[in-house]
């Protein structure tokens, strides 16, 4: 199986993937092909070799001539869904712009509908994105595997004035993904290079795998303690996955002298404390066991604890809120990379309409999954 592992040790934005994509052999004239399909001009690409810390790659900029109009994510998503892309493209580049028009919207408390992007902002975001999607689709790896993003603090200047790092967007994207915190004040994972990284790669550590080559596409700043530079290694998986994984302590002990009414209000407590699952085995984030082993020594009869890390292999899930006849409603995506297999409503979303309504609630289950199915292209 082809793998392209994103080393991420400096971040990632649009633009730093683009560059390394080239930097791993997709032409960019190929991407120039592609992206004169679109209805948009007033800009060029601009390539050329750049090092960082004496490591040399390429840096690819997106040089806007003159002005721009604004364009909303649901201009953006019809101009994709119309064009005469191909389809692997078309779907990718529009399943990226849906999680940072989602992102922005949660934001902004907007419908994702009225999200604008400012006039360069929306250049840069549709050509990072479609040239990544054509960038991929030329390199055809079967699989993306994607470091932890690094995360930073401080403050940078967006649209409507000045923002805190990570910015919010880049923050709401990142959800349920592993990170790590590196300090410093510049901002290394831009919203639309965190919307690449989880739509189209699962994240975890190295694979094991036959290196066959490797690129680095080079981003703006020029860091004291780093290569400003996004890393990526192709080569072949020896055990092929589709799945993402992380690490959990798996937290085990005996309770032979306990109440069954213990046990049900201490399930109750662990979850509410954190753990990802609890049937008398919990299990947890590593974060997390000391505390909720405590909690089991404390709320139990249990004198001793057992904790072990342990590989979890688990799909890519994302929340999103959709529109229903009976108001809005919360859904949980499940991705496998790119590929959105399945949409399953959340519950308490559901409750929620259940009483405004005074519908039952499986029917209102059935009316949200309808919905969703019609939002996302779905339907059979």
């Amino acid at each position: 199986m082809s793998l392209l592992y994103l080393d991420t040790f400096a971040g990632i934005s649009g633009d730093m993937m683009l560059g390394l994509l080239i930097d791993l052999g997709v032409e960019r004239e190929t991407l120039q092909r592609h992206l004169e399909k679109l209805p948009i001009a007033g800009y060029r690409l601009e390539q050329r070799l750049e090092k960082r810390h004496g490591i040399a790659g390429t840096r690819l900029a997106v040089v806007c001539d003159g002005g721009q109009p604004r364009r909303s994510w649901a201009e953006i998503d019809s101009m994709l869904a119309e064009s005469s892309l191909v389809d692997p493209v078309k779907t990718m580049a529009r399943a990226i712009f849906r999680c940072l028009g989602e992102a922005e919207a949660h934001v902004h408390r907007l419908p994702p509908e009225e999200v604008h992007f400012h006039e360069v902002g929306a250049v840069d975001a549709i050509v990072d994105i479609v040239g990544s999607a054509v960038g991929l689709h030329t390199l055809q790896p079967e699989r993306v595997v994607c470091a932890p993003l690094p995360l930073t603090r401080g403050l940078t200047t967006g649209e409507h004035g000045t923002i805190p790092l990570p910015a919010p967007a880049t923050l709401h994207i990142l959800h349920d993904q592993p990170v790590v915190w590196i300090g410093g004040e510049r901002e290394l994972v831009t919203p639309t290079g965190a919307a690449i990284a989880v739509t189209v790669a699962e994240f975890g550590d190295l694979p094991e795998m036959t290196i066959e080559q490797s690129g680095y596409g080079v981003g703006n700043w020029e860091l004291p303690d780093r290569p400003n530079l996004l890393r990526g290694i192709l080569g072949t998986a020896t055990a092929p996955s589709t799945t993402e994984s992380d690490r959990v302590t798996i937290l085990e002990t005996h309770l032979d002298d306990a109440s069954p009414e213990w046990l049900g209000s201490l399930l109750e407590d662990l979850l509410a404390a954190g753990a990802l699952d609890a049937a008398f085995t919990v299990i947890c984030e590593p974060v997390r066991a000391q505390a909720l082993a405590r909690t089991v020594l404390r709320q139990s009869s249990a004198i001793g604890i057992r904790l072990y890390e342990a590989q979890r292999m688990k799909l890519r899930r994302q929340t999103a809120t959709i529109r229903t006849p009976l108001g809005d409603a919360v859904v949980k995506l499940i991705y496998d990379g790119p590929e959105l297999l399945r949409l399953t409503p959340e519950h308490e979303s559901c409750r929620k309409l259940a009483a405004a309504s005074g519908r039952p609630l499986p029917e209102i289950y059935r009316i949200v999954t309808a919905a969703g199915h019609r939002c996302y292209g779905m339907e059979e």
